[in-house]
């Protein structure tokens, strides 16, 4: 039995609903404002752009955000992941999937999200302990004959690695290191796989990659144990993680840096059709200076083929020779006999200016030694009569009649013997008393000596 048309219930469109909800969203909020970080910034080719705004604290909640091409070209700067933006909008319904966005008016900037200042702050570290430097960067082989691939073995970096190695060099073999490149597990499955291709040591060189993706999606690649395990890669490294716009740490940790995956392909293996391009142009070359050899070489073989041929004229070319030779020798003897026979007189000419030459020296040092010799006694002279002049003066000084003068007396005995001291006397004694201009004889009539 039909239950009664009073309890029959609604059945709505897909596209009716959508437009219901769409209203019914429009009518409860209108134009309202929401703060958040950009996620996945991408602008069309039609200009307008499409992001996700997800919460600034670290939250599990995103929105899709649409921001026409009329709206965008009014914001002042250069929106990228990880910046702190307010937007100005309305909450709308993407009918043809059926997704809540939000529809962008107006975007300012106010400040750099979280996940983008951590990025930062750990660049700085990392920079000033040395893991960017351009000295430790290390150059790629030319020819390597095995490459390496860190990457997830779903990811489509890999399909696009592969295919350019083997459109590029087919001739080069590749080993996968296979890895998670996203989420919470995948620094630590890249350094395992960095280190096991680096105790293998069967690669030449590694490629680590992955395709395009907001931060967070990247964020794998910006883990401080990943960086450090790219900067002690003994292996070269090459980078390509994301597209030509997305950085990340192990960018600057790498050997070189690829903006794409397939950038990275390119930029290990090189061209195997320009390779042999550039084997012909060397066999070429090669071939042409071979050529020229083997051309003058057979030109020098014709020339002696030609003198072989014709033997006579050879052995007349070296009589003519040898004449030559015997004229220059006779010209050279008589040249010699010539210089003998004048040599006694050049000789004597030369002994004689010798002679004279050796008189002249003689005469000019005789009397140098003449001069030297005379100024020598004119030195000496002065120094002798300057000691004679010290030696009188001294002698002067010395003179006991000088001493007498100033009215001393020099007294002796009878022998003519000095006496120097009044113990040496007796009363009655005759002594004898000199002065400056004559003497006397006295006689001691009393002794008084001193203590």
């Amino acid at each position: 039995m039909a239950e009664p048309s009073t309890m029959a219930r609604q059945v709505w469109g897909v596209g009716a609903l959508l437009l219901a909800m769409g209203d019914a969203l429009a009518a409860r909020f209108g134009a309202c404002s929401v703060r958040g970080e950009l996620s996945g910034f991408t602008r069309a080719a039609s200009g307008h752009c499409y992001f996700t705004l997800k919460d600034a604290d670290g939250q599990a909640a995103a929105l899709r955000c649409a921001m026409f091409r009329r709206a965008a070209s009014l914001v002042d700067f250069n929106p990228r992941d990880g910046q702190q933006v307010e937007l100005r909008g309305r909450i709308a319904l993407y009918e043809p999937r059926g997704e809540l966005q939000f529809v962008v008016e107006s975007m300012q900037l106010v400040g750099t999200g979280s996940l983008y200042e951590q990025f930062l702050r750990l660049k700085e570290r990392l920079q000033a302990q040395g893991l960017f430097d351009a000295e430790r960067k290390r150059a790629l082989p030319r020819f390597p004959a095995r490459v390496g691939v860190v990457t997830s073995l779903a990811a489509a970096a890999l399909r696009d690695v592969l295919t350019t190695l083997a459109r590029r060099a087919p001739q080069v073999e590749v080993v996968i290191y296979p890895s998670p490149v996203q989420g919470a597990e995948a620094p630590a499955a890249l350094v395992a796989a960095l280190q096991l291709a680096n105790q293998r040591r069967e690669v030449d060189v590694l490629i680590l990659c992955r395709g395009g993706g907001s931060l967070e999606d990247l964020w794998a690649f910006n883990d401080e144990r990943v960086v450090f395990a790219v900067a002690e890669s003994g292996i070269p490294l090459v980078c390509g993680v994301g597209h030509e716009t997305d950085v990340s740490l192990a960018d600057f940790a790498a050997d070189l840096r690829a903006p794409t995956p397939t950038a990275a392909a390119e930029l290990v293996a090189p061209s195997q059709a320009e390779a042999l391009e550039q084997l012909s142009t060397l066999a070429r070359r090669m071939r042409r200076q071979v050529q020229r050899q083997l051309e003058r070489q057979a030109q020098d073989l014709d020339q002696r083929a030609l003198q072989l041929a014709r033997p006579g004229a050879v052995l007349a070319r070296h009589a003519q020779q040898l004449d030559r030779l015997e004229e220059r020798a006779r010209h050279a003897l008589r040249h010699a006999l010539l210089r003998a026979a004048e040599a006694p007189q050049r000789l004597a000419a030369r002994l004689e200016r010798a002679q004279g030459v050796q008189r002249e020296r003689a005469a000019v040092r005789l009397q140098a030694l003449a001069a030297r010799l005379l100024r020598a006694q004119q030195t000496q002279h002065q120094r002798t009569s300057l000691t004679l002049q010290g030696m009188e003066q001294r002698l002067a000084a010395l003179d006991p009649h000088r001493v007498l003068s100033r009215g001393y007396a020099w007294v002796t005995n009878e022998a003519g013997q000095p006496i120097v001291s009044a113990r040496a006397l007796q009363p009655g004694q005759q002594v004898q008393a000199v002065w400056s201009d004559g003497r006397a004889l006295a006689q001691v009539l009393k002794v008084q000596p001193e203590d």
